[in-house]
Parts: C-alpha cells; structure tokens; sequence
C-alpha cells in the first residue's frame, strides 16, 4: 500500500553507495513505484514507532508516579472513597 507524499517539503540525506544499493534493492522488492515513496513509508513506519515507545514510556512512569503516590503519598481518601469502603464492610458482615 503506497501511502500519500505530501510534495512540500524536501529532504536531502547523504550516504554511502552500498547503502544506496541496497536501499534501491529493497525499494525494488517492496512494490513500491519510486524510491521516495519507498523512504518515506519506512521512515514513518520507524517514526511512528519510535513515537509510540517513547508515548508508553511516559504514560508508564506517569503511572508508576500515580501508583506510588497514591499507596505511600500522604493523600488522604475523598468522601465517595469512604462511602465505598464502608458499603464494602457493610457487605462484609
């Protein structure tokens, strides 16, 4: 599936000529019509996923954060936290 290139921005990068052969080479195998296309869908694919590891990395220490805040912090429960617990005894008994 060839995604859509966005021709309005332009980007220039240097490298070895191995590295082009076998980039061309595998631009041949993929399908992919043109070289650009064949760029830019690897590097979002990569960019995207560098994106999403880095997104949960953060959502899992903010929630590390939370956790510990909340079993060791000094915060104390809210009413409807109270209400639930004492339902929960009540239920108990």
């Amino acid at each position: 599936m060839e995604l859509p290139i966005n021709k309005g921005e332009r980007m220039e990068l240097r490298v070895s000529a191995a590295d082009k052969k076998k980039f061309k080479r595998a631009q041949e195998l993929s399908g992919d019509k043109s070289f650009s296309s064949f760029v830019v869908r690897i590097l979002r694919k990569e960019a995207e996923k560098i994106v999403a590891q880095n997104n949960q990395i953060i959502a899992t220490e903010n929630d590390r954060k939370v956790f510990f805040d909340a079993v060791f912090g000094q915060t104390k429960p809210n009413q409807n936290l109270i209400e639930a617990a004492k339902r929960y005894k009540s239920k108990k008994a």
